[in-house]
């Protein structure tokens, strides 16, 4: 479709998305609507993530309306998060923010039908966008190993190797490759589980990472924000481990805070 791109994550956005409708897999919190405005997007299409704690998987759309830029959300069951071509094929809006609204978006589109009303969107001027990026902040223990709160998995560096990271980000393979994983040997990740959604996307980074002795887990999207690691790490409660985190005695249903406390004391 002329004037549209697909991505599977605002972290790839490129040169192209500058003036296009860009239908992307991330969820729609924050830092990928930061992202896109940055890349001077038009318009933009997000997963909603659940919607979850505090609203965080539709905050980034809503707050695109400020700044001109129309967006949406589809719903997390209609289209797996990460995967923006499923997005297109078969996304349900849920959220339009005020700028799409009056373009004529509405909850129970197809993801199809709200790109043609965006597209009638102005390109925004190219204004400063203001500044959110992403948070980095080491969780303090006593334990044998480091512990990182990350915004994003993006955010994951060579020296984390062996850390434990928490992170914002969902747990979903993007574009449901495995290719998409975290290019380091952590010992322990955490991500949220974005509702889970179509096909339980939000869990499938799970079982790719167990295969490479990495424990990992998910929080509910209802009990930390998304895109917020610092949530997931005070107030997450884990919705579903793989096999490594199991043998290591993480739970279902125990709080993140308690899983790290448990895993910094591991040698």
């Amino acid at each position: 479709m002329e004037g549209v791109r697909v991505f599977d994550s605002a972290t790839k956005l490129d040169a192209s998305a500058r003036g296009a409708v860009v239908v992307c897999g991330s969820h729609g919190g924050m830092y990928p609507a930061w992202l896109a405005a940055a890349a001077g997007v038009r318009a933009l299409v997000l997963n909603d993530a659940g919607i979850g704690r505090h609203s965080a998987g539709i905050s980034g759309v809503a707050w695109l309306a400020g700044l001109g830029i129309a967006a949406c959300a589809v719903d997390y069951r209609s289209a797996r998060i990460g995967d923006g071509a499923d997005t297109l094929a078969n996304g349900l809006v849920t959220f339009a923010n005020q700028a799409a609204a009056s373009l004529g978006c509405v909850p129970g589109h197809t993801c199809h039908q709200a790109v043609e009303c965006l597209l009638g969107n102005s390109i925004p001027s190219p204004e400063p966008v203001p500044h959110i990026g992403e948070s980095r902040s080491r969780i303090g223990n006593s334990g044998h190993r480091a512990a990182w709160a990350l915004d994003s998995a993006a955010l994951v560096e060579a020296q984390d190797a062996r850390a434990i990271v928490l992170t914002g980000s969902h747990g979903a393979l993007l574009g449901g490759r495995k290719d998409t994983l975290l290019g380091v040997d952590l010992f322990a990740a955490f991500f949220n589980d974005a509702g889970g959604g179509k096909d339980g996307a939000g869990y499938a980074r799970l079982a790719p990472l167990d295969e490479r002795g990495i424990a990992a887990a998910t929080v509910s999207h209802n009990t930390a924000r998304i895109g917020d690691g610092r949530s997931t790490y005070e107030t997450g409660v884990i919705s579903r481990v793989n096999e490594a985190a199991r043998r290591l005695e993480v739970r279902e249903g125990m709080s993140a805070r308690d899983a790290v406390a448990r895993l910094v004391g591991l040698g």
